[in-house]
């Protein structure tokens, strides 16, 4: 028989003790008498090379701490040698059905290889440095596949799953049943972790659980915190006869266990107002704090209620035996009226444990006898209580340990003149214990035995209203009002939509294509829709397939970007080029600065000549060298055989002119557009040549959302339409159905001062919360504020987080991270804002293109790829050069088609993930950062055609990279402005909104101030429910514009005040 403590934590975790090394772990595992004890937090890189160093292998799946590292203090029996079994606890925060989960689970493995191996794993899910016990937005149910693909033979425990925040089970962020968790993958679990407050009685009340092991550990976060619970086992001491125990129940004899009582979430309550509550009594209140009005905090005992099939007292077949103890140093306290933690209470610890053995062994096996003459009378008699059940019981709530009591004081009073050893020892025993004194000093806490007719009836629940958020309207909606209704049914020759932000304009859009395709029999292949994104491109599809559920008819429908239909188009017609990639753009731009010793950045020099091809008459250049170095840079690309995104186009639009091909000409005659407002002269002209000889073009668009100016983009593009074009019929969408009006109407109040006629845009949601305001003392403590105002919205990421005060958050609403964006004016914002999130342990993906397209083995890998789907010479060119340093000669054709005889059949069968994973092997890139974010951005797509696609033409909203594997995990968004365009979420942090920043000022060009304003107002427009708008040194103008009456003004720092007014005590009632 021996004793396993299966889940602790080491120094790695959060809020846990410096002595949670090797060494100190072993020896309190002696002190205790544990055979057994978990390594915890595996997934810690510094924590596995430190077990690597100090743990030895035994050979059978268990490890023992080095003889050099033992620590020997005269007083700890020697008689044990703990081994140690690689175990980690992971804590899983997501979405799943509609509700915010927040699960632990504790992590088995047969060794620390299976440790790296799934560290390395779950590494490129999430951030596993931060905290011995990693968050991430990873479903429980994936979290176990993983396991099982890295180590078959590994054990997936649910963890304490009672716990009301963090567990399957859990009252407010769990889940009824085993199989709502864990799918399909519920066959795979085979024991379940009780927790501190519950016991195996309670848990046999549930017969879901009947089929399950039940386990119990410490969850230890000190050494000397071991044992608290604990395992007993029967087996074989090695990982084989552990896997047994747990997974099959052959040799797991039993638990040593807390009293239920004792844990910190047993009983229902309300700690700030000292109220603990019976499940009874929370019924009574109707859930709510008779103090505060609050919701309570619904404890174990509450919510086994709910679930239990059984009633109490049921003993389930084949029950295990169970043995409900305390900590010794607990015991000696109330028996010798000292705390646990002083120095008299250690003293006579350790001389117990020298003389009488380890500690188990002196609470479950050595004769009371014994006990008290070594240790004294009423230690001895504690013990023997503490064995026969006899103890008063005090049930912890809402974060507040319960406590058990051995003896009244006045017992301890009349010692009948009885010596023992505390005599020896020169300890006094005191009539009441130090606990019981400064209980005496505190507010009375209220006890489950207390007449519920001492305390307030609970409000009404009109009353409670008045203490929650407000503002939250009614969601439903028709399926489209009347002016969705009028554009989708327009038959006019152009008919162009003004939709601000919020007012369905996507919706608009797929209505009015299911429209031509059902209701008016369009052809799918007359029909040509122009997204600004691949992203959109790609939603839109999908969509469109969910209505249609053609997919046949669907594919005749030409959706994308200009780019993407001018490069098939040009394709198609046979045109031979090769799309320059960043740096080869650059490399031209450098080169012919060069030439004509001309004084002006790469990037300048590329948007002055962007600029000049998307509107030659009216940016002409006045300056000859300006006319020779754009002819310079124009012949360099010819030369190459290259395309610049503006030749693209350029080629395209003198197509479109001069092309005679009616089946060219067919596929446009139902043109839509979709965000209009960005459209730059040459795209316009584009859409005007497609639109002629069509039936229908149909425009949509904001105005007040045009922010690429830089690029030619014009928002006075719908005056210019209805110039050209005055047969335009104008309909605007006025009807906001995504945000609460105080963020519409402070939009609105921003946005208005820009010229233009007056703006109309009405919110069909509720009031809502105002929107915050909070100043920083600097971009640090804006970052810091950011990261641990997403762990307040997401009401506590651990323990002690919920009992720092977060309770208003898991009352009102608890956001998951994918509820959350943080948007920024630019991406070297996000540098300080990822240090900060990564602190804190918050899961976050970044949104954009990124640097890393830069780097050469990036780029030689997608020329590589690009390659074996276009067969260009300068591709192949490209790619011997980055990857292989190789020219295209005899022996450099010869490693590229050994190259591509390996990869080339794969792109059909496989998806990007999986090519780029052997890919990263072959060439021995394992190590280079930059390809493992191309690995990481991979995996959002399922065909390499696609992924190519969105490298060489997409936008910044195109590409996310996203550690992850294909699992759907939640995190929290990072973008820029520009990139946040077209989404929206439940919650959004525009930071940076100070002066230089928003609006962006440069040395060397004035800033156009009105499209910096239209970049403010679509970032706040992107809020549905809550904006905060951070800064730090001088705030932007553009907050100025914002009402007083919308806004709350705060400072990071300080902390917000949840409840106007005084909040009510327990005595108030008392007195009445």
């Amino acid at each position: 028989m021996y004793i396993s403590d299966l889940h602790i934590h080491s120094r790695f975790s959060r809020a846990t003790s410096k002595e949670g090394d090797p060494e100190h772990l072993e020896l309190w595992a002696r002190k205790k008498g544990i055979h057994l004890v978990g390594t915890g937090d595996f997934t810690h890189p510094q924590w596995r090379e430190e077990l690597k160093e100090k743990l030895e292998p035994e050979g059978n799946g268990l490890y023992r701490l080095k003889k050099e590292y033992q620590i020997q203090d005269g007083m700890t029996p020697d008689n044990i040698e703990p081994r140690f079994v690689v175990t980690g606890e992971i804590s899983s925060i997501y979405k799943k059905n509609d509700k915010t989960r927040k699960v632990h689970n504790l992590l088995i493995l047969p060794g620390l290889e299976e440790a790296d191996r799934l560290s390395a794993r779950l590494e490129e899910i999430g951030n596993i440095h931060s905290d011995g016990r990693p968050i991430l937005g990873l479903d429980c149910r994936d979290l176990l596949e993983i396991m099982l693909e890295t180590a078959e033979t590994g054990i997936f425990v649910p963890a304490h799953i009672w716990t009301p925040h963090f567990a399957m089970f859990g009252a407010f962020s769990g889940f009824d049943t085993v199989e709502e968790c864990f799918e399909d993958l519920t066959p795979y679990i085979h024991a379940v972790e009780t927790g501190l407050s519950s016991d195996p009685p309670m848990n046999w009340r549930v017969s879901a659980l009947d089929r399950y092991q039940l386990i119990s550990n410490s969850d230890a976060h000190s050494p000397g915190k071991l044992g608290r619970e604990a395992n007993l086992m029967d087996t074989e001491l090695s990982y084989e006869g552990l896997w047994k125990a747990i997974q099959t129940g052959e040799g797991l004899e039993g638990t040593i266990e807390f009293f239920p009582e004792e844990g910190k979430y047993h009983y229902d309550g309300h700690r700030k107002c000292h109220l603990c509550l019976s499940p009874a009594q929370t019924k009574e209140y109707q859930g709510r704090c008779p103090v505060c009005g609050r919701k309570l905090t619904i404890g174990v005992e509450h919510r086994v209620e709910e679930l239990a099939d059984r009633p109490e007292g049921f003993i389930r077949e084949n029950a295990r035996a169970f043995e409900s103890l305390m900590p010794l140093p607990e015991l000696i306290a109330q028996a010798t009226g000292h705390s646990a933690g002083s120095a008299k209470t250690e003293r006579l610890y350790g001389e117990m444990l020298k003389t009488l053995g380890p500690e188990f062994e002196i609470l479950r096996k050595v004769p009371v006898e014994d006990i008290q003459r070594q240790a004294g009378y009423f230690i001895g008699e504690g013990i023997r209580r503490l064995r026969e059940g006899q103890v008063e019981r005090h049930p912890g709530f809402d974060g507040e340990y319960g406590t058990i009591k051995l003896f009244r004081g006045s017992e301890l009073e009349d010692t009948q003149g009885q010596i023992s050893l505390f005599d020896g020892f020169g300890l006094e025993v005191s009539s009441q214990t130090e606990g019981e004194q400064e209980e005496s000093k505190t507010a009375l806490q209220a006890e489950p035995e207390q007449n519920p007719d001492q305390l307030q009836p609970a409000k009404s629940s009109s009353a409670m209203e008045e203490n929650r958020v407000t503002g939250k309207g009614v969601e439903a909606r028709p399926v489209l009002n009347e002016r969705q209704q009028e554009a989708v049914e327009s038959i006019h020759p152009v008919t162009a939509v003004i939709a601000g932000p919020g007012t369905g304009k996507t919706k608009t859009l797929i209505e009015k294509i299911l429209y031509l395709i059902e209701r008016r029999k369009v052809k799918p292949s007359e029909i040509t829709a122009v997204t600004f994104t691949n992203k959109a491109a790609q939603e839109m599809r999908e969509r469109l397939e969910r209505e249609l559920g053609n997919k046949r008819a669907l594919k005749q429908v030409q959706i994308g970007t200009f780019h993407s239909i001018c490069l098939d188009i040009l394709k198609e017609e046979g045109e031979n080029f090769t799309l320059a990639d960043e740096i080869q753009v650059k490399e031209l731009a450098q080169e012919t600065i060069d030439t004509w010793n001309m004084k002006i950045s790469v990037r300048d020099f590329l948007s002055e000549i962007s600029l000049y091809k998307s509107a030659p008459e009216e940016r002409g250049f006045n300056d000859r060298v300006w006319e020779e170095a754009f002819s310079h840079y124009q012949k360099l690309l010819k030369d190459r055989n290259l395309a610049d995104f503006d030749d693209l186009l350029l080629r395209a639009l003198s197509l479109a002119r001069f092309s005679e091909d009616q089946d060219y000409k067919k596929r446009f005659t139902y043109l839509l557009v979709d965000e209009f407002q960005d459209v730059n002269p040459v795209q316009y002209s584009l859409m005007l040549e497609w639109a002629k000889g069509g039936r229908e073009l149909f425009v949509i668009g904001d105005p007040d959302q045009a922010i690429y100016g830089f690029r030619g983009s014009d928002s006075q593009c719908f005056n210019r339409l209805r110039e050209d074009r005055p047969d335009t019929r104008m309909i605007c969408l006025e009807e906001n159905y995504r945000s609460v009006s105080a963020v519409v109407d402070a939009a609105m109040a921003v946005i208005s001062r820009n010229p233009g006629e007056a703006r109309h845009l009405r919110a069909y949601r509720g009031e809502g919360e105002k929107i915050r305001v909070v100043e920083a003392a600097s971009d640090f403590s804006e970052g810091i504020f950011v990261a641990k105002e997403i762990n307040r919205q997401t009401g506590g990421l651990d323990m002690l987080d919920v009992q720092s005060g977060f309770q208003a958050e898991i009352e009102r609403r608890q956001r998951s991270f994918s509820d959350i964006a943080v948007l920024c004016r630019t991406h070297r914002q996000f540098r300080i804002l990822e240090k900060c999130l990564s602190q804190e342990g918050i899961p976050y993906m970044t949104v954009g293109r990124g640097d890393f397209l830069l780097d050469s083995a990036v780029r030689g890998t997608v020329s590589f790829f690009k390659s074996l789907e276009e067969e260009e010479p300068q591709t192949k060119e490209l790619a011997l050069k980055l990857l292989w340093d190789l020219p295209d000669t005899e022996v450099g054709d010869s490693v590229y088609q050994e190259a591509k005889r390996k990869y080339l059949p794969q792109i059909k069968k496989h998806k990007p993930e999986k090519i780029l994973k052997s890919w990263q092997e072959d060439m021995n890139l394992k190590k280079n950062a930059a390809v493992t974010r191309l690995y990481q951005t991979a995996l959002q797509y399922s065909t390499m055609e696609e992924f190519l696609r969105d490298l060489s033409l997409g936008e910044e909203g195109d590409l996310i990279r996203r550690p992850q594997k294909n699992y759907s995990a939640g995190a929290v968004t990072l973008m820029t402005l520009h990139g946040s365009k077209g989404l929206e979420f439940p919650l959004v942090f525009l930071c940076g909104t100070q002066e230089g920043t928003l609006p962006l000022e440069k040395a060397d060009y004035p800033t156009d101030l009105e499209e910096e304003r239209r970049l403010f107002f679509v970032g706040m427009t992107r809020a549905k429910d809550q904006l905060i708008l951070t800064y730090a040194k001088e705030p932007s103008p553009f907050l100025e514009d914002i009402p007083e009456e919308l806004a709350l003004k705060e400072k990071a720092g300080k902390q917000r005040q949840e409840i106007s007014g005084e909040q009510m005590n327990l005595f108030n009632f008392l007195k009445e």
